[in-house]
């Protein structure tokens, strides 16, 4: 398993970073994105993992488990 940290800066650069990622890779993305209308539903039903970044003890747990879940299914 593996985690690639991208900062990008503006709504453009998604569409670079989607050509360079490996395709089994999961991105994480802010809570508040969730609730952007349809840019909110293609980023649910893509698989995207959505943290609180306002609330750290929850982004925590949820970066936690899915670091778990990788590991038990052996996935990359």
């Amino acid at each position: 398993p593996y985690v690639i940290v991208c900062n990008h800066q503006a709504s453009l650069d998604l569409m670079g970073m989607v050509e360079v990622i490996p395709d089994r890779c999961v991105p994480i993305a802010k809570k508040e994105l969730m609730y952007m209308g349809t840019v909110g539903w293609a980023c649910w039903l893509s698989g995207i993992i959505f943290i609180d970044r306002h609330k750290r003890e929850d982004a925590i747990t949820v970066i936690s488990q899915t670091a778990r879940s990788m590991r038990r299914e052996n996935v990359r």
